[in-house]
């Protein structure tokens, strides 16, 4: 028998530790060859271990929301015979001698990403029985207290049994004595809105601590600013609906292709939005390209997949490549490499969008840009004879968040106002 150790490969230039964000084995397991063992969080991307030998498991690092060095132990197998050290130098071997009990250690104990404890909602709470006699069959009680018939009305209604009202100082119950008692919530059969939950601890690993690790970062090291502009959208929602009618096979047209191409446009009079600031070298770097990030809602969590070199596309590339990685975060299969590089970051929340938002940046970068939700109201427009008539339009809010040490508040207007003229006159979008 021999012991193999299976050491933390390098899964990532740069990467010198990950996080254990869940086990697939045990000790005492037995495990074959290319069996999956662990998932490791780095920085960029979950990755999938899998065992380079066969045998039995013997002793694995840590628990969930451990974090390990790269080169470290991860799990050590007991193998037949005598191995060999993997060819990738990924693993060690120690032959224990034949009269060495191998005794497996104590298996520890498995904790697993703790997920919010929701009741199905076609589960029925079980409801004991009260042998008391409700508020309503008691209602004759009420009867023998003084209060108008409108208070009995109001009460009966209600199921409270009067009688257990304290009435006012000449002994009739009002209107405001009703109140009162309803207020403290004193009535039998008065149950809560909603049942009492049970206090829960979630441990924060694997992804939502990466989240709340940047997002700490960010606000700690960036002095953020947020600038927010009214859009009339009405000539590019018509446009953009224009446009999906003739569409054909490609994918449907949302307003965030439009919103991107119209940045795209944007940006290269104003390069300093597009840019990442090392803050550590103090050192500003402006890009030519716009890899622009995509925050992307999951089930584990917000990832930012990357498009790349937004501005060479057209508007049905960008809705392809906008449909391809929100689907590739949520089922698991983006790469690493499209999860990193982004050199400004754009957030929806669709119909969500509220009326304005102060997005968290993206750090290193220096901007982050968010369409809201678009909104009916009615406007004054010009009616084509030197007056003014009031019309229905849709309106939309931008709000962009911008590192204050990198861009001024005058550039940040600026920047907006120019995408507002291209949303507002969307042909131009459009013209090269």
């Amino acid at each position: 028998m021999a012991r193999f150790t299976f050491n933390l490969p390098d899964i990532g230039e740069g990467i010198a530790e990950a996080e254990i964000v869940g086990w697939h084995v045990k000790v005492g397991d037995t495990i074959e060859e290319d069996d999956q063992i662990a998932d490791m969080m780095t920085d960029k991307a979950t990755v999938e271990m899998e065992s380079p030998v066969s045998g039995k498991v013997i002793e694995v690092a840590g628990e969930v929301g451990d974090v390990i060095a790269i080169g470290s132990m991860l799990v050590v197998i007991e193998t037949e015979g005598e191995a060999e050290e993997d060819a990738a130098g990924q693993g060690s071997v120690t032959v224990a001698p034949a009269s060495e009990e191998n005794t497996p250690l104590p298996e520890p104990v498995q904790e697993q990403p703790v997920a919010a404890a929701v009741e199905p909602s076609g589960a029925k709470s079980e409801k004991k029985s009260d042998p008391s006699p409700s508020p309503v069959q008691s209602h004759g009680t009420a009867e023998k207290v003084l209060a108008s018939p409108a208070v009995r009305q109001r009460a009966k209604d209600l199921g409270v049994d009067l009688s257990e009202i304290k009435p006012a100082a000449d002994g009739r119950i009002r209107h405001a004595d009703l109140d009162a008692f309803l207020s403290y919530n004193g009535a039998k059969g008065f149950a809560a809105s909603a049942a009492p939950r049970k206090d829960e601890e979630i441990k924060v690993i694997g992804l939502r601590r990466r989240i709340a690790e940047n997002m700490q970062a960010a606000k700690r090291h960036i002095p953020h600013f947020t600038y927010v502009e009214e859009c009339d959208v009405t000539a590019l929602e018509q446009l953009r609906a224009q446009l999906n009618e003739g569409r054909g096979q490609r994918p449907k047209l949302t307003m965030l292709p439009l919103l991107i191409a119209a940045i795209c446009k944007t940006l290269p009079a104003f390069p300093m939005i597009n840019a990442r600031y090392d803050d550590e070298a103090n050192v500003i770097t402006r890009y030519g390209s716009v890899h622009l990030g995509m925050a992307t809602q999951t089930d584990g969590g917000l990832m930012v997949p990357v498009i790349r070199d937004a501005q060479a596309q057209n508007l049905w590339q960008l809705a392809r490549e906008i449909k391809r990685l929100a689907d590739a975060s949520r089922d698991g299969s983006a790469k690493s490499a499209e999860l990193s590089g982004s050199t400004l970051t754009i957030t929806s929340l669709g119909p969500l969008g509220g009326v304005a938002t102060t997005p968290v940046i993206n750090r290193p970068e220096v901007a982050i840009i968010g369409p809201n939700r678009i909104v009916e109201r009615p406007m004054f427009v010009p009616d084509g004879m030197g007056g003014e008539r009031i019309e229905k339009r849709k309106l939309m809010n931008i709000s962009i968040s911008c590192d204050h040490r990198v861009v001024d508040g005058y550039d940040a207007a600026c920047f907006v106002q120019e995408i507002k003229k291209l949303m507002e006159a969307p042909a131009l979008i459009l013209a090269n």
